[in-house]
């Protein structure tokens, strides 16, 4: 996979977010950002990002996955 792919993926399944995705073979790393994620712990995001990335994780296609996922305020708060 390619990371327009997963990039284009996560987008259709997480609505509303802004990805960045950049990879190194089958290692991917995923900045997410978004309303979704309000209100969720740390392993409930990753989780969200898991599930929309679970049949390429499955087959192979994506080996590992390095995540910053942020909610639209922690965003624009970052230093």
């Amino acid at each position: 996979m390619n990371p327009e792919d997963v990039k284009t993926l996560l987008e259709s399944t997480l609505t509303d977010c802004k990805i960045q995705v950049e990879s190194d073979g089958s290692h991917f790393n995923i900045v997410a950002v978004g309303n979704i994620f309000e209100g969720k712990r740390a392993v409930q995001r990753q989780q969200l990002i898991y599930a929309a990335l679970k049949t390429q994780i499955s087959s192979g296609a994506i080996h590992a996955v390095n995540m910053k996922i942020f909610t639209v305020q922690e965003w624009e708060h970052r230093s």
